[in-house]
């Protein structure tokens, strides 16, 4: 999987079926939203999926995965796999695991947007 629109397109079709799934942009890339949570992202930089913490000893197993650190901290429901290292059957197993996690989270509303309204102009 070479580009992050390939794995963008990879990651759409094995959630396919998983639940409500939008996708947002986050992170230079698609964030993929399961109920409200994140499952998964894609970028050009690789794939980021959302384990949870009971099963990211299982994920990090992988070849060329490891965890999300951000800010100097690793997160310890996350793990981030390197292109090159990212194999279908990696995608599935990793997808597998971090739908797994997300359904077990309660759904959260999609956040909207106050109305924005113009300001009338006075003379």
């Amino acid at each position: 999987m070479a580009s992050g629109d390939e794995l963008a397109a990879s990651i759409r079709a094995a959630l396919a079926g998983a639940g409500t799934i939008r996708e947002v942009k986050m992170f230079g890339g698609i964030g993929f939203m399961l109920n409200g949570n994140m499952v998964a992202a894609a970028s050009k930089r690789g794939l980021l999926a959302r384990v949870g913490k009971d099963r990211q000893g299982v994920a990090l197993k992988h070849k060329g995965t490891r965890p999300m650190v951000m800010r100097g901290k690793p997160l310890a429901d996350y793990v981030y796999v390197d292109p090159p290292a990212l194999t279908p059957r990696t995608l599935q197993e990793l997808l597998g695991l971090a739908v797994a996690f997300v359904l077990t989270l309660p759904a959260k509303k999609a956040a909207t947007r106050p109305q924005r309204t113009k300001a009338k102009r006075t003379r």
